[in-house]
């Protein structure tokens, strides 16, 4: 028996048998959220109101962009997921390779329908709001498909990754027809480099793996002690730019002292042993849940102060 059948032998348990479960899995439920969330409040801050667009959007962004985004990771990572111990649960599924064009497929095509409604919707009262929907999109296929493969690029994977998360932001923004004041871009900036943070502090943990199936990244170019260290910096560098934006948002830059502490025990990890942060990566996802509520009340309250 070869070693990959051995593999992917092994491997078995570790897959969700149900079809749609496994379908379902590859969008990654537990991050719907992160991409909802933001789109979400940019355009309900800007606007003031729950509209077509908003119910549109919100839906897109929580469910079939995660699906393409992640669903067609999981399609064309399946030869290196077979050897990381991490996938088959909430940070990855093992897709069955008969649900390969299925998954492709499902993510077109609930997306499709809410796209067109958007730009409808949105109309051409700002038609650089339709740029920024293109790049997130591009932004989602890039990361994966071969021929660019983004994640495979360092550095520039965590830049995307990091655009999965800001740009859904950044629509809302720009369909509800934000100004860009200093303020805001500080914001935006802030948001960024924490996307990128985490992006890199998530890859330290596949080190060995990716490393095995000759895949690239930022955590195998620098090692996973120097992208801790990035990783730490970025999130740092995230806590700085709060400060400068509008009240109460400096209050958020304490907030990324918990992904700091995440991260901190891991600062000296070896490539060897890189697989142990992923025990920091857990409690980054547990961390996005916290964080988020509290970002929710310092929103809350900066509309409470706007419309004062």
């Amino acid at each position: 028996m070869s070693g990959g059948r051995i593999v992917e032998t092994e491997t078995v348990s570790r897959t969700v048998r149900n079809p749609v479960a496994q379908i379902v899995l590859s969008s990654r439920p537990v991050s719907w959220i992160n991409t909802a969330f933001p789109f979400a409040a940019a355009y309900l801050l800007t606007t003031g109101s729950i509209d077509a667009l908003f119910v549109v959007g919100t839906l897109f962004f929580l469910i079939p962009y995660n699906l393409l985004m992640y669903g067609v990771n999981d399609v064309f990572d399946y030869a290196s997921d077979l050897r990381n111990p991490r996938k088959g649960g909430a940070e990855g599924a093992l897709l069955e390779p008969r649900l390969h064009r299925v998954v492709v497929w499902a993510g077109v095509a609930t997306a499709m329908p809410l796209v067109i409604a958007m730009l409808w919707l949105g109309g051409t009262r700002h038609p650089w709001s339709w740029l920024v929907l293109a790049i997130s999109l591009f932004a989602v296929f890039a990361y994966s498909v071969p021929g660019l493969r983004f994640k495979e690029r360092p550095v520039l994977d965590s830049i995307t990754s990091s655009t999965h998360f800001v740009s859904p932001a950044v629509y809302g923004l720009a369909v509800a027809g934000a100004e860009p004041t200093p303020q805001l871009i500080a914001l935006l900036a802030a948001f960024f480099c924490w996307g990128m943070a985490s992006h890199a502090f998530g890859a330290v943990q596949d080190v060995v793996p990716d490393r095995e199936a000759g895949i690239a990244s930022i955590a195998t170019a620098f090692g996973a002690r120097a992208t801790v260290r990035i990783a730490l910096g970025l999130w740092i560098a995230a806590g700085l730019l709060m400060l400068l934006t509008a009240w109460p948002g400096p209050l958020a830059a304490v907030l990324v002292v918990p992904y700091l502490a995440a991260a901190w025990p891991y600062r000296s990890v070896s490539d060897a042993e890189s697989g142990r942060a992923n025990g920091g990566w857990r409690w980054f996802i547990v961390l996005n849940y916290g964080v988020g509520f509290l970002v929710t009340m310092l929103l809350i309250w900066w509309a409470v102060l706007s419309s004062g």
